[in-house]
């Protein structure tokens, strides 16, 4: 709720949204919502989704109530058969027009990859198999078929009792023998999302393209270009037999290899033997906005990479509360966005809607993978950013909301730091802040310390001394010479105690586990505070996991329950908890293990008990009442909690692994390519009546060491494609180079770079592997040679591999790797694709 900054669930839809097909992605789900247009008054809202026991994408319109969508009330308006044995393409993006009319967009419903097995498959292009029992990769069987709703934009109008009327104006007039009336927009590949002009019903929407990187003119047609659209009115936009600014693709023979004429975009003819619409199709409408992985020539400012086009929406300054309006400049003009790119620009259109320019907006600001924007009905910009990874839960996924601020602005603060966060006393510290004013004024400092003092500063740092045991919660507030405030941050620092140092050794190379060799490891702690020089082992909890992505194997959660076994042990025992309370048997108070089973099955237990014990109680257990312990830090008593919990008889008890040892690379678990293998250890030092024990934390991570491409690697000349999960680089034409950051090559003998990603090489490449720099020592070389076509197996992706032998590096230091690239034969063109590097050892 915007007014309470608070998110909750307002329904549940069992969707289907993963395969069951083994490695098929899905990509269906709840994928479209908006709400009525008079939703004020009738408290409607439309959801398209793919209900999970029927394979149909369904637009439903429910009602929301109290903030709870009753599942009651749900209105079947349409819905069409979507295959799920393989992905992809759904659109699902729905959008109202000014008059009320409802746009749905929906994908081509077909797989973009080459089928296994196959001697002739699609490589990237246009997928035009009619062969029987290969429906998947034909395209003309939807997008191109007039009487399928697949591969379309419809437009509808709803009426009041959830049934629907056709508006006139669509593409196909109802009646039209072989022809769905629904479609207003026809030959779309995945129309991801949608948006309509609120003053002139002009379309918009992204169409994310197919995957080759270059032409095959000659052959089967035009490298993948990503589409934004513009229809004034209803219209066949050509897909799957043409794309960008109608370049045609070839009619292809899936049998013999054998291409025909190209397609004729005035008329265009869908003859597979799997269209069961009409057979001449009315002339195509090139696109508005289209550009490659490569630089584009007609629009050069959307730069090169990865292609995932996002259109929409059209600002008015006129429809939204003037305090909220973001610049008048802006009126009129259209916002697209790049899903992989991370960029957001503004179109400026000529007074009949042709294009007329675009530039960047905000191009300062990192997007993380928009994949929705909307403007408020408050006149502000929201964001949905997916976040960095594909298939993935993200932590730099999230909401956003964009808001201008006129005249001056606050200043804006990056971060607050301390130089320590733990000391013993006398506790002195180094505080700075890193900030910087919009307008260049200049700036002052007022320190909150936690203590009750407050210091004020012209410079961005302060040192002070706590001489007091305790936490202290630290804040920074910075107001310019015009009086703009604004506030950071809070740091926790703690007096009196200094945390452990961990660290878990490796040894071997520190980069990459290599699978079937073991893995040795040895743990050190070193606790300053500690005058034995001796280290509890019952302190100290050492854990291993194998996990998918190095962001979840670094928060392994079977550590963090062995951890919280010792730090929230640790810490009620510096505390008067003991006097009422004791771990098995009954004192004044209930034991711990009483407290555990009596919430064992209570799910807001958690919760419940960090408050109580922070404004204590009564009650409960007895007359006698629980003090109340204001005082203690929030994260704290959360680990005393969840020790607490832990003694519960249906809580697993985990052991920690010994200080040092051996382990199996995978840990005895099937071998993932981004399986990274994390051994973290913790040490909870003692503490004492007044000094709370605090915990050190190490951890170690080994990744495959196979590497796969992010697509957000240093390069230049080299392009990146993201399908079906995989980031695939591309080389350049003459040279070009990436690099792979922060490698160390102890042991490293070799590297195997793959290439020829979906189909075999046709031009050859020399590489080198330098060090450090592009032009750094060269430390091996190697070549992709060109005819590898003939011992490539049929139906495989014709990949081969190139072994590059390197010098032996001993130095112990972390290097990056730049691989450079550079075409054999200048007259050549064209790239080839580059899947992965394997680091191999001696």
């Amino acid at each position: 709720k915007n007014e309470t900054k608070k998110v909750k669930q307002v329904g549940f839809l069992n969707v289907y949204c993963k395969a069951s097909v083994p490695g098929v992605n899905a990509e269906e789900g709840v994928m479209g919502l908006s709400k009525d247009p008079d939703f004020a008054k009738n408290k409607r809202v439309y959801i398209f989704y793919s209900p999970i026991d029927t394979s149909v994408n369904r637009l439903s319109r429910f009602e929301l109530n109290n903030d709870t969508i009753d599942l009651k009330s749900e209105k079947i308006i349409l819905q069409f058969y979507s295959q799920r044995q393989i992905c992809c393409h759904t659109g699902g993006s729905i959008a109202f027009g000014p008059d009320g009319l409802l746009y749905v967009s929906a994908g081509d419903n077909s797989t973009p990859f080459d089928e296994p097995g196959q001697k002739y498959v699609n490589h990237g292009f246009a997928p035009l198999n009619d062969e029987p029992g290969h429906m998947q990769y034909d395209a003309r069987r939807s997008s191109g078929n007039s009487n399928d709703l697949r591969g379309k934009i419809l437009r509808i109008k709803i009426k009041d009792d959830g049934r629907y009327e056709i508006p006139d104006g669509n593409l196909y007039p109802k009646g039209t023998p072989n022809t769905r009336p629904e479609i207003y927009v026809q030959g779309n590949r995945n129309p991801y999302r949608i948006s309509v002009d609120q003053k002139n019903s002009f379309l918009y929407w992204g169409e994310v393209g197919p995957d080759a990187a270059n032409d095959s003119l000659n052959t089967r047609g035009p490298r993948g270009y990503d589409e934004v659209n513009q229809a004034r009115k209803a219209g066949n936009f050509g897909w799957p037999l043409f794309i960008g600014n109608n370049y045609p693709y070839r009619n292809y023979d899936y049998t013999t290899g054998i291409s025909t004429k190209s397609f004729d975009p005035a008329k265009p003819v869908n003859d597979s033997r799997n269209n069961t619409g009409i057979k001449e199709l009315p002339p195509v409408a090139p696109a508005f906005i289209w550009y490659p992985y490569a630089a584009s020539p007609d629009f050069p400012s959307v730069g090169t990479g990865g292609r995932n086009a996002m259109a929409g929406p059209v600002y008015y300054c006129d429809l939204y509360p003037k305090e909220n309006r973001i610049p008048e400049y802006y009126n009129g003009k259209l916002f697209i966005y790049e899903w992989i790119r991370g960029w957001i620009k503004a179109v400026t259109l000529k007074e009949n809607g042709d294009f007329d320019k675009m530039e960047p907006f905000m191009s300062s600001t990192k997007f993380n993978s928009p994949i929705d924007m909307e403007m408020g009905p408050d006149g502000r910009l929201y964001i949905l950013e997916y976040g960095s990874g594909w298939f993935s839960k993200n932590p730099d996924a999230g909401l956003s909301r964009i808001d201008f601020v006129p005249g001056n602005r606050a200043p804006k603060i990056a971060s607050i730091q301390s130089d320590r966060l733990t000391g013993a006393l006398p506790f002195k510290i180094k505080l700075s802040a890193d900030a910087k004013d919009p307008e260049n004024d200049k700036m002052t400092y007022t320190w909150l310390l936690g203590d009750g003092i407050t210091k004020e500063t012209t410079v961005p740092s302060l040192e002070y001394t706590y001489t007091n045991a305790g936490d202290y919660n630290v804040q920074v507030d910075i107001k310019d010479d015009q009086g703009a405030v604004s506030k950071s941050d809070r740091i926790q620092l703690y007096a009196g105690n200094e945390t452990p140092e961990v660290d878990v050794a490796l040894i071997g190379n520190q980069s990459f586990y290599f699978p079937g060799k073991k893995v040795n490891y040895k743990v050190s702690v070193k606790d300053i505070d500690d005058s034995t020089g001796k280290i509890d082992p019952a302190s100290l909890f050492v854990s291993a996991d194998y996990i998918i992505g190095s962001d979840r194997a670094a928060a392994s959660p079977g550590h963090k329950q062995g951890e919280i076994a010792i730090s929230g042990k640790s810490l009620i025992q510096s505390l008067d908890c003991k006097s009422c309370h004791k771990e098995n048997e009954k004192s004044i108070g209930p034991s711990y293990v009483q407290v555990a089973e009596k919430y064992s099955k209570d799910r807001g237990a958690r919760n419940n008990l960090i408050d109580k014990i922070i404004k204590g109680g009564t009650g409960v257990w007895g007359e006698n009442a629980m003090a109340a312990h204001p005082n203690l830090p929030v994260i704290d008593v959360d680990q005393i909690v969840r020790w607490i919990l832990s003694l519960g008889s249906n809580q697993l008890k985990q052991k920690s692994l010994p200080v040092s040892g051996t382990l199996s690379s995978t840990l005895d678990k099937p071998i993932e390519d981004k399986g990274v293998l994390s051994i973290s250890a913790s040490y909870t030092d003692k503490g004492s009546a007044r000094i709370k024990p605090l915990t050190g934390r190490s951890t170690s991570l080994l990744r495959n060491n196979k590497v796969l491409f992010s697509g957000k690697e240093k390069k230049k000349g080299f392009s990146n494609i993201g399908i079906g999960g995989l980031n695939i680089l591309i080389t350049p034409k003459p040279e070009g180079w990436f690099a792979l950051d922060q490698i160390d090559l102890s042991g490293i003998g070799s590297l195997t770079v793959a290439a020829g990603w979906q189909s075999p090489p046709v031009y050859g490449f020399n590489l080198e592997a330098r060090l450090d720099t592009p032009d750094g020592p060269v430390i091996g070389d190697g070549s992709i040679v060109a005819p590898q076509i003939a011992s490539t197996k049929p139906g495989s992706l014709g990949r081969t591999e190139v072994v590059i032998k390197i010098k032996e590096q001993k130095d112990g230091k972390l290097h990056d790797i730049y691989i450079t690239s550079k075409i054999k034969d200048s007259k050549e063109s064209g790239g080839v694709g580059l899947s992965s590097v394997q680091f191999n050892l001696k």
